[in-house]
Protein backbone atom coordinates (compact mmCIF):
# COMPACT_ATOMS: atom_id res chain seq x y z
CA UNK A 1 0.00 0.00 0.00
CA UNK A 2 2.83 2.33 0.88
CA UNK A 3 4.47 1.64 -2.48
CA UNK A 4 1.24 2.50 -4.34
CA UNK A 5 0.84 5.80 -2.49
CA UNK A 6 4.47 6.67 -3.11
CA UNK A 7 4.12 5.83 -6.82
CA UNK A 8 1.00 7.97 -7.17
CA UNK A 9 2.67 10.87 -5.38
CA UNK A 10 5.71 10.69 -7.64
CA UNK A 11 3.51 10.50 -10.73
CA UNK A 12 1.49 13.52 -9.57
CA UNK A 13 4.62 15.57 -8.92
CA UNK A 14 6.03 14.56 -12.32
CA UNK A 15 2.78 15.57 -14.02
CA UNK A 16 2.76 18.96 -12.28
CA UNK A 17 6.39 19.56 -13.25
CA UNK A 18 5.63 18.51 -16.84
CA UNK A 19 2.65 20.89 -17.12
CA UNK A 20 4.64 23.70 -15.52
CA UNK A 21 7.43 23.11 -18.02
CA UNK A 22 5.04 23.22 -20.98
CA UNK A 23 3.60 26.51 -19.73
CA UNK A 24 6.97 28.05 -18.82
CA UNK A 25 8.61 27.28 -22.15
CA UNK A 26 5.57 28.53 -24.12
CA UNK A 27 4.99 25.26 -25.92
CA UNK A 28 1.25 25.95 -26.24
CA UNK A 29 0.44 28.23 -29.15
CA UNK A 30 -2.37 30.57 -28.06
CA UNK A 31 -2.64 32.25 -31.48
CA UNK A 32 -6.21 32.52 -32.74
CA UNK A 33 -5.04 31.37 -36.17
CA UNK A 34 -3.83 28.02 -34.82
CA UNK A 35 -6.85 25.76 -34.09
CA UNK A 36 -6.99 23.40 -31.13
CA UNK A 37 -6.19 19.77 -31.71
CA UNK A 38 -9.18 17.44 -32.03
CA UNK A 39 -9.12 16.13 -28.43
CA UNK A 40 -8.64 19.62 -26.92
CA UNK A 41 -11.44 21.08 -29.04
CA UNK A 42 -13.80 18.25 -28.08
CA UNK A 43 -12.98 18.71 -24.40
CA UNK A 44 -13.53 22.49 -24.42
CA UNK A 45 -16.70 22.24 -26.52
CA UNK A 46 -18.22 19.64 -24.21
CA UNK A 47 -17.21 21.58 -21.11
CA UNK A 48 -18.77 24.77 -22.50
CA UNK A 49 -22.04 23.14 -23.54
CA UNK A 50 -22.47 21.30 -20.25
CA UNK A 51 -21.70 24.44 -18.26
CA UNK A 52 -24.39 26.42 -20.08
CA UNK A 53 -26.94 23.59 -19.94
CA UNK A 54 -26.57 23.16 -16.17
CA UNK A 55 -26.88 26.88 -15.45
CA UNK A 56 -29.78 27.43 -17.85
CA UNK A 57 -31.78 24.42 -16.66
CA UNK A 58 -33.95 26.40 -14.24
CA UNK A 59 -34.65 29.39 -16.53
CA UNK A 60 -38.32 29.78 -17.43
CA UNK A 61 -38.85 30.68 -21.09
CA UNK A 62 -41.56 33.33 -21.67
CA UNK A 63 -43.78 33.71 -24.73
CA UNK A 64 -41.52 34.61 -27.65
CA UNK A 65 -44.19 35.26 -30.29
CA UNK A 66 -44.93 38.94 -29.61
CA UNK A 67 -44.28 40.95 -32.78
CA UNK A 68 -43.28 44.13 -30.97
CA UNK A 69 -40.83 42.16 -28.86
CA UNK A 70 -39.32 40.57 -31.98
CA UNK A 71 -38.84 43.98 -33.60
CA UNK A 72 -37.03 45.27 -30.50
CA UNK A 73 -34.75 42.25 -30.70
CA UNK A 74 -34.08 42.96 -34.38
CA UNK A 75 -32.86 46.48 -33.65
CA UNK A 76 -30.53 45.35 -30.89
CA UNK A 77 -29.20 42.40 -32.89
CA UNK A 78 -28.36 44.63 -35.84
CA UNK A 79 -26.60 47.13 -33.56
CA UNK A 80 -24.74 44.73 -31.30
CA UNK A 81 -24.36 41.28 -32.87
CA UNK A 82 -24.40 41.36 -36.65
CA UNK A 83 -20.66 42.06 -36.97
CA UNK A 84 -19.84 38.62 -35.55
CA UNK A 85 -22.98 36.55 -36.07
CA UNK A 86 -23.99 37.99 -39.48
CA UNK A 87 -27.35 38.62 -41.11
CA UNK A 88 -29.24 36.87 -43.94
CA UNK A 89 -27.22 36.96 -47.15
CA UNK A 90 -24.30 38.81 -45.54
CA UNK A 91 -20.70 37.85 -46.29
CA UNK A 92 -18.17 37.01 -43.61
CA UNK A 93 -16.77 39.99 -41.72
CA UNK A 94 -13.29 40.57 -40.34
CA UNK A 95 -14.56 39.72 -36.86
CA UNK A 96 -16.41 36.58 -37.86
CA UNK A 97 -13.35 35.32 -39.73
CA UNK A 98 -10.74 36.43 -37.19
CA UNK A 99 -12.23 35.17 -33.95
CA UNK A 100 -11.45 31.70 -32.60
CA UNK A 101 -13.49 29.79 -31.80
CA UNK A 102 -15.49 31.15 -34.72
CA UNK A 103 -18.80 32.76 -33.72
CA UNK A 104 -21.78 30.81 -35.08
CA UNK A 105 -23.71 32.23 -38.02
CA UNK A 106 -27.00 32.88 -36.22
CA UNK A 107 -28.68 33.90 -39.47
CA UNK A 108 -28.61 30.17 -40.22
CA UNK A 109 -28.47 28.58 -36.77
CA UNK A 110 -30.90 30.77 -34.84
CA UNK A 111 -31.25 29.67 -31.21
CA UNK A 112 -30.30 26.05 -31.87
CA UNK A 113 -32.63 23.91 -29.75
CA UNK A 114 -32.94 25.76 -26.45
CA UNK A 115 -34.09 29.38 -25.88
CA UNK A 116 -33.00 29.21 -22.22
CA UNK A 117 -29.41 28.39 -23.22
CA UNK A 118 -29.43 31.24 -25.74
CA UNK A 119 -30.72 33.64 -23.08
CA UNK A 120 -28.06 32.54 -20.59
CA UNK A 121 -25.29 32.88 -23.18
CA UNK A 122 -26.34 36.38 -24.21
CA UNK A 123 -26.67 37.49 -20.60
CA UNK A 124 -23.48 35.97 -19.16
CA UNK A 125 -21.21 35.60 -22.19
CA UNK A 126 -18.58 32.88 -22.67
CA UNK A 127 -15.04 33.16 -21.37
CA UNK A 128 -12.16 33.23 -23.89
CA UNK A 129 -14.47 33.28 -26.91
CA UNK A 130 -15.11 36.99 -27.57
CA UNK A 131 -18.77 36.62 -26.52
CA UNK A 132 -19.56 39.53 -24.14
CA UNK A 133 -21.80 39.37 -21.07
CA UNK A 134 -24.55 41.69 -22.34
CA UNK A 135 -26.43 41.29 -19.07
CA UNK A 136 -24.13 43.86 -17.49
CA UNK A 137 -25.90 46.61 -19.44
CA UNK A 138 -29.07 45.00 -20.81
CA UNK A 139 -32.30 44.28 -18.92
CA UNK A 140 -33.67 40.73 -19.11
CA UNK A 141 -36.72 41.77 -21.15
CA UNK A 142 -34.47 43.05 -23.92
CA UNK A 143 -32.38 39.88 -23.84
CA UNK A 144 -35.57 37.84 -24.25
CA UNK A 145 -36.49 40.12 -27.16
CA UNK A 146 -33.22 39.17 -28.84
CA UNK A 147 -33.94 35.50 -28.20
CA UNK A 148 -37.39 35.96 -29.76
CA UNK A 149 -35.82 37.58 -32.82
CA UNK A 150 -33.15 34.88 -33.14
CA UNK A 151 -35.88 32.27 -33.18
CA UNK A 152 -37.28 33.96 -36.32
CA UNK A 153 -33.98 34.96 -37.92
CA UNK A 154 -33.24 31.81 -39.99
CA UNK A 155 -36.57 32.18 -41.74
CA UNK A 156 -35.87 35.75 -42.93
CA UNK A 157 -34.30 36.77 -46.20
CA UNK A 158 -32.14 39.89 -46.58
CA UNK A 159 -35.07 42.14 -47.47
CA UNK A 160 -37.26 40.95 -44.62
CA UNK A 161 -34.36 41.37 -42.22
CA UNK A 162 -33.77 44.97 -43.37
CA UNK A 163 -37.47 45.82 -43.12
CA UNK A 164 -37.68 44.43 -39.59
CA UNK A 165 -34.61 46.35 -38.46
CA UNK A 166 -35.95 49.55 -40.05
CA UNK A 167 -39.23 49.18 -38.15
CA UNK A 168 -37.47 48.65 -34.82
CA UNK A 169 -36.41 51.26 -32.32
CA UNK A 170 -32.75 50.63 -33.04
CA UNK A 171 -30.28 50.24 -30.20
CA UNK A 172 -32.24 50.17 -26.95
CA UNK A 173 -31.99 48.04 -23.85
CA UNK A 174 -33.07 49.90 -20.76
CA UNK A 175 -30.16 52.26 -20.12
CA UNK A 176 -26.40 52.22 -20.54
CA UNK A 177 -26.52 52.11 -24.34
CA UNK A 178 -23.50 53.36 -26.23
CA UNK A 179 -23.45 54.79 -29.73
CA UNK A 180 -22.56 52.27 -32.41
CA UNK A 181 -21.74 52.34 -36.11
CA UNK A 182 -22.21 55.61 -37.94
CA UNK A 183 -24.33 57.01 -35.12
CA UNK A 184 -21.21 57.11 -32.96
CA UNK A 185 -19.43 59.30 -35.48
CA UNK A 186 -22.44 61.62 -35.75
CA UNK A 187 -22.58 61.91 -31.99
CA UNK A 188 -18.93 62.81 -31.82
CA UNK A 189 -19.38 65.41 -34.53
CA UNK A 190 -22.30 66.97 -32.67
CA UNK A 191 -20.39 66.95 -29.42
CA UNK A 192 -17.43 68.55 -31.14
CA UNK A 193 -19.62 71.32 -32.51
CA UNK A 194 -21.10 72.00 -29.09
CA UNK A 195 -17.71 72.06 -27.41
CA UNK A 196 -16.26 74.35 -30.05
CA UNK A 197 -19.20 76.70 -29.72
CA UNK A 198 -18.87 76.83 -25.96
CA UNK A 199 -15.13 77.27 -26.18
CA UNK A 200 -15.54 80.07 -28.67
CA UNK A 201 -17.99 81.87 -26.40
CA UNK A 202 -15.74 81.49 -23.41
CA UNK A 203 -12.61 82.62 -25.17
CA UNK A 204 -13.92 85.43 -27.35
CA UNK A 205 -16.36 87.19 -25.11
CA UNK A 206 -17.79 87.15 -21.58
CA UNK A 207 -21.16 85.53 -21.11
CA UNK A 208 -22.50 88.42 -18.99
CA UNK A 209 -23.34 91.56 -21.00
CA UNK A 210 -22.60 93.63 -17.91
CA UNK A 211 -19.07 92.35 -18.04
CA UNK A 212 -18.74 93.81 -21.49
CA UNK A 213 -19.99 97.23 -20.26
CA UNK A 214 -17.70 97.23 -17.27
CA UNK A 215 -14.83 96.10 -19.40
CA UNK A 216 -15.46 98.87 -21.90
CA UNK A 217 -15.78 101.50 -19.14
CA UNK A 218 -12.57 100.43 -17.49
CA UNK A 219 -10.81 100.37 -20.82
CA UNK A 220 -12.05 103.87 -21.60
CA UNK A 221 -11.04 105.18 -18.18
CA UNK A 222 -7.69 103.49 -18.54
CA UNK A 223 -7.29 105.13 -21.91
CA UNK A 224 -8.12 108.53 -20.46
CA UNK A 225 -5.75 108.06 -17.56
CA UNK A 226 -3.05 106.99 -19.93
CA UNK A 227 -3.77 109.97 -22.15
CA UNK A 228 -3.58 112.31 -19.16
CA UNK A 229 -0.37 110.76 -17.99
CA UNK A 230 1.16 111.13 -21.40
CA UNK A 231 0.04 114.77 -21.52
CA UNK A 232 1.64 115.59 -18.19
CA UNK A 233 4.70 113.69 -19.12
CA UNK A 234 4.91 115.70 -22.29
CA UNK A 235 4.61 118.96 -20.40
CA UNK A 236 7.15 117.86 -17.84
CA UNK A 237 9.55 116.87 -20.53
CA UNK A 238 9.06 120.21 -22.22
CA UNK A 239 9.89 122.06 -18.98
CA UNK A 240 12.94 120.07 -18.19
CA UNK A 241 14.42 120.08 -21.63
CA UNK A 242 13.78 123.74 -22.66
CA UNK A 243 17.04 125.51 -23.81
CA UNK A 244 18.67 127.87 -21.26
CA UNK A 245 18.87 131.66 -21.92
CA UNK A 246 21.95 132.67 -23.96
CA UNK A 247 23.98 135.65 -22.55
CA UNK A 248 24.69 138.57 -24.91
CA UNK A 249 27.57 141.02 -24.84
CA UNK A 250 26.91 144.80 -25.25
CA UNK A 251 29.60 147.48 -25.77
CA UNK A 252 28.82 150.92 -24.35
CA UNK A 253 29.98 154.24 -25.72
CA UNK A 254 32.76 154.39 -23.17
CA UNK A 255 34.26 151.30 -24.71
CA UNK A 256 33.37 148.96 -21.82
CA UNK A 257 31.59 145.67 -22.45
CA UNK A 258 28.69 144.47 -20.32
CA UNK A 259 27.13 141.06 -20.36
CA UNK A 260 23.31 140.97 -20.29
CA UNK A 261 21.07 137.90 -19.61
CA UNK A 262 18.08 137.56 -21.97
Amino acid sequence: MKIIITTLAVAFVAAVIGVAGVVYFGLINVGADDPHTGPVHAFLDTARNRSVEVRASDIEVPDLSNEAQIRVGAGNYDSMCVGCHLSPGAAQTELSEGLYPAPPNLAKAGIYDNPAKTFWTIKHGIKATGMPAWGKSMDDQYIWAMVAFLKQLPSLDAGQYSDMVASSGGHQHGGGETDVGNHHGDSQADDGADHNSTSSADHHGPANPMSQTDSGTHAEEGSKEKSGTDHHASESASDHHAPAATPTTHTHADGKEHVHED
